[in-house]
């Protein structure tokens, strides 16, 4: 937890502090604490482990032939980090041959932190996790990031037939809304957009909770593109409403 716990302390550091603010070229946000968080965190693992490579959203992919590669995302809900909101995470995984090994999940603000690894469990703390045992739809409590987010892919007949189904539905986007699966606290987690790093930790807490994640074709993956989470049980039902 060495890594999770330095990108805290340089969160914490220029949290609701106005810290300087750039834009990508994909229009998207990056402040000084993703780059300080990401430079800090390369640091200490090329000094401890200069064998394993590195993917991350900052600074690109140094990770060409490793058998090792880890995949941080420095600050995970950028925008809400921006706008005072303590629903922000470091996410950082370890991969070996391709297996993801580890994932943890980091939110100081939320003095939240949640972590899996392969074949010994997901927690929060010393609380084992475990998804829902909800069967139906009409009974499911799910999350996602943003309407707008599925209408810019062409997707908005898919999101409305889901949403529509459910008891509840409620915009808790991001890395929060695959922990609130994995706690059992929702039933499924659905967005497009994303990135190997958004996906690798939030992926191994889903499976080692219980739970499942794909892409919407339903093929289990972190490469990126889009995502469903659930609890495994109305996976192929929200599936379907998805693609219909």
């Amino acid at each position: 937890m060495e890594l999770a716990d330095a990108a805290d302390r340089i969160a914490m550091r220029y949290f609701r502090k106005s810290p300087r603010v750039d834009r990508k070229p994909d229009r998207t946000f990056v402040t000084q604490a993703d780059t300080s968080i990401e430079k800090a965190l390369r640091e200490r693992i090329e000094a401890r482990y200069p064998t394993h490579g590195i993917l991350a959203e900052e600074f690109g992919d140094r990770s060409a032939n490793q058998e090792i590669r880890w995949i941080i995302d420095p600050i995970d809900a950028t925008h809400s980090y921006l706008r005072g909101v303590s629903a922000f995470a470091t996410l950082i995984a370890l991969e070996r041959a391709g297996v993801l090994e580890l994932g943890v999940m980091s939110a100081p603000a939320m003095r939240e932190r949640w972590h899996a690894v392969r074949g010994a469990g997901a927690w929060s703390g010393k609380r084992r996790l475990h998804v829902s045992s909800i069967e139906r739809l009409e009974d499911a409590q799910v999350f996602y990031a943003s309407r707008s987010a599925f209408t810019a892919v062409g997707k908005e007949q898919g999101f409305d037939a889901v949403v529509s189904t459910t008891w509840r539905d409620r915009g808790f986007g991001d890395f929060w809304g695959y922990a609130l699966v994995a706690e059992g606290a929702g039933e499924a987690m659905f967005e497009p957009e994303l990135y190997s790093w958004d996906l690798a930790a939030p992926l191994i807490l889903i499976e080692e909770a219980g739970g499942r994640l794909t892409d919407f074709k339903g093929q289990r993956t972190y490469a990126g593109g889009n995502a469903l989470a659930s609890n495994g049980l109305l996976h192929n039902e929200i599936l379907e409403k998805l693609n219909g």
